[in-house]
């Protein structure tokens, strides 16, 4: 069973007027669109596409287990080197055991660095404690050059922990299996060495070791990530209709409004332990989609926090844009306001409530008020937070992204566009 509901009939014009579109013509369209649902049923059917199979598998997991019960051991810090997909995946399962206060009683906190501010680190240099920290650095190329400059500063400040027998028995590396400098790197010092799938793409690696190892060794369970994982992927392409596949359909409406000239759409979560979700999300859909003219903005916005910042412009700004909802069930969660102190009159509506309350009725507030207000809003609710939980969003914002480059003609999962800016900065190095 999928672990959320999907509400889209607030993107449909019965209900948003003007900005929404036609229901009875979009039916008609997505009815023809059969083709992208079984060119990506042949996939997974094929072996062609190999994040498919990622949900059904379990072999794979005892052996990162194992490594991440090694990294758990004697261990403070465990620092995730990484940019891009390497790091925001891990970093948002990482939040369902950490949220920002430190992790649970008998795990190292994860530390994900996925940017080169020399400030940044010459913080950290000066608040950790090398002789108990391990360092885990991700890049699928091996040659990006953000993570290999973060390896290069904190290995000698590992060594002068640890020593270099250390050194080796405190770095693991994932990169793909191929010569490449973080390889040859790896290699010379003796560090523990795994393969990064070559036909997994980085923004599409959660479901892989690139993900579920911080998932593990934050003592979180893998198998439930990709178990929900499993439960979107198998639902949206066992429906017998286009209409009936989830995230095909998330695909077409999104293009339909982009047509139509809304063509930035906004994933605002209610929940803090979804924000990373939002980054994640936003990196998946511009760089998969962003091509030939192509593609639509993706805006990262978080309930309650930006009703106080963006939700005016989303409210009386430019009618381009639709936006996605993510709901928890929080009603009734969390301590109680106290009575004692809310005796003025004007802290009546508090007296006696839940914080959970007052989420939940701001969030289904919001979404009343955008759609009062004309906006395409779209709901996605949830009636629990955890690991099969996250793994089924995953799941399904890679299905509609996958779905929507089809539906557009083009490859999702290159980016030719960004290594142009990639050469000229090595150009620059080497230059000066």
């Amino acid at each position: 069973m999928i672990p959320f509901t999907i509400d889209d009939s607030a993107l449909f014009a019965a209900r948003v007027g003007r900005s929404g579109i036609d229901a009875a013509a979009f039916a008609a369209g997505l009815a023809g669109k059969g083709g992208a649902l079984a060119r990506v049923r042949a996939m997974r059917a094929e072996g062609t596409l190999p994040l498919l199979a990622l949900p059904g598998r379990r072999d794979d997991l005892p052996g990162l287990e194992t490594l991440a019960r090694a990294m758990r051991r004697k261990t403070a810090d465990v620092l995730v080197l990484g940019t891009g997909g390497s790091s925001l995946g891990g970093q948002t399962i990482n939040a369902l055991a950490d949220q920002g206060f430190g992790p649970p009683k008998g795990t190292p906190r994860i530390r994900f660095l996925d940017n080169i501010d020399p400030a940044t680190f010459a913080a950290l240099a000066d608040r950790v404690d090398f002789a108990r920290t391990r360092i885990l650095a991700i890049s699928k190329s091996g040659g990006t050059a953000e993570t290999l400059m973060q390896l290069l500063t904190l290995l000698p400040r590992l060594e002068k922990a640890v020593g270099r027998m250390g050194v080796a028995e405190r770095l693991v590396v994932v990169t793909e299996p191929a010569d490449n400098p973080l390889r040859r790197l790896a290699t010379r010092l003796g560090a523990t060495i795994l393969d990064h799938d070559p036909g997994v793409g980085g923004r599409f690696s959660v479901l892989s070791l690139v993900g579920l190892l911080p998932t593990l060794i934050a003592g979180l369970d893998a198998a439930r990530v990709r178990a929900g994982a499993a439960a979107v992927l198998d639902a949206a392409l066992a429906a017998e209709r286009p209409e009936d596949c989830a995230p095909l359909r998330g695909a077409a409406v999104n293009l339909a409004h982009a047509a139509a000239g809304r063509a930035t759409t906004v994933l605002m979560p209610y929940v803090d332990r979804l924000a990373h979700f939002g980054l994640w999300f936003r990196q998946l859909w511009a760089e998969s989609l962003g091509k030939g003219g192509h593609g639509t903005t993706p805006i990262r916005a978080m309930g309650t926090v930006d009703q106080h910042s963006q939700l005016q412009l989303y409210l009386a700004g430019p009618a381009d844009k639709i936006f996605t909802l993510v709901t928890l069930a929080v009603a009734g969660k969390g301590d109680r306001a106290a009575a004692t102190f809310a005796r003025d009159p004007a802290l009546g509506y508090l007296k006696g409530r839940r914080m959970g309350d007052l989420l939940d009725a701001e969030q289904r507030a919001t979404a009343e008020t955008l759609i009062r207000n004309g906006r395409p809003t779209r709901v996605i609710r949830l009636e629990r937070l955890d690991e099969r939980a996250l793994g089924a969003l995953f799941m399904h914002f890679m299905l509609e992204t996958i779905f929507a480059a089809d539906l557009l003609g083009i490859d999702a999962f290159d980016q030719p566009a960004v290594e142009e800016g990639k050469k000229l900065a090595r150009d620059y190095l080497a230059q000066s």
